[in-house]
């Protein structure tokens, strides 16, 4: 518990003194209200959206839009990164395609996914998946393909075959590098949500860092860098809890 505690006090003393020097910046002068507000500024502005309802609306929005394009580019990414990572064929057929694709920038696909998809949803949860895609498929891809082939010769030897020896032997001891992957993934995914939303949305926080720059409010605009910044550690911390109990079970 004590080691614990230390690690906690150790991870907040970081942002404890970033706060400090938001607040010192803000009140030195340097910087206009309207360029730097006080964290007390930005506080506030959350507590008068919170009880409009305006807030926790926009969270729930781009919440619901990550964890459904999340788990769709996941499912595509485990699936595929597995047949890339145990099949040769597949991996000389699938792999120079996907790598060409994974370099292209996040805001590149905007325009594709407005013209062929519309403004809805669609196009928004689409580009979280495919941002969730590729760090997914890589890992997984890379995790299979690096197993010690004793272990597919030990598989084969108790009678282990196709999806038998996938299940219970090879992504058991992929599982570390799959769950970290899937981390990759869910950051990844929070980055091209806001790269759909700053650019075609009427909710969400994407959209209220736009609006909040177009009406000159500073403090709503921080405040959607921060809520972003709370959801994206939230969201890795509950995976980040999965992995431990993976790499505790399967190391």
């Amino acid at each position: 518990m004590r080691g614990r505690l230390l690690r906690v006090a150790a991870g907040l003393l970081l942002p404890v003194s970033l706060l400090a020097l938001w607040h010192l910046a803000a009140s030195s002068g340097v910087y206009t209200a309207s360029q730097l507000p006080p964290p007390g500024d930005v506080w506030r502005a959350g507590h008068t959206l919170l009880s409009r309802g305006e807030l926790g609306h926009h969270v729930a929005i781009s919440a619901q839009r990550v964890l459904i394009g999340f788990g769709a580019g996941a499912f595509l990414g485990l699936l595929l990164g597995a047949l890339v990572g145990l099949f040769r064929p597949v991996r000389a057929f699938l792999g120079p395609t996907l790598r060409a694709l994974r370099a292209v920038p996040s805001l590149a696909w905007v325009p594709l996914m407005l013209l062929w998809l519309g403004i809805g949803e669609t196009p928004k949860v689409t580009l979280v998946a495919l941002g969730t895609f590729f760090p997914v498929f890589t890992t997984v891809a890379a995790g299979l393909d690096h197993l010690d082939p004793r272990l597919r010769e030990l598989g084969r030897a108790y009678g282990r075959r196709g999806v038998g020896l996938l299940v219970e032997v090879l992504l058991p001891a992929a599982a570390p590098a799959i769950v970290s992957g899937l981390r990759l993934g869910l950051a990844q995914g929070w980055l091209f949500l806001v790269a759909a939303e700053l650019i075609a949305s009427s909710m969400g926080l994407g959209y209220l860092l736009v609006d909040s720059q177009n009406t000159g409010r500073t403090d709503v605009l921080l405040l959607a860098i921060v809520l972003l910044a709370l959801l994206g550690k939230a969201s890795d911390a509950c995976l980040g809890a999965v992995e431990r109990r993976v790499v505790l079970r399967w190391s």
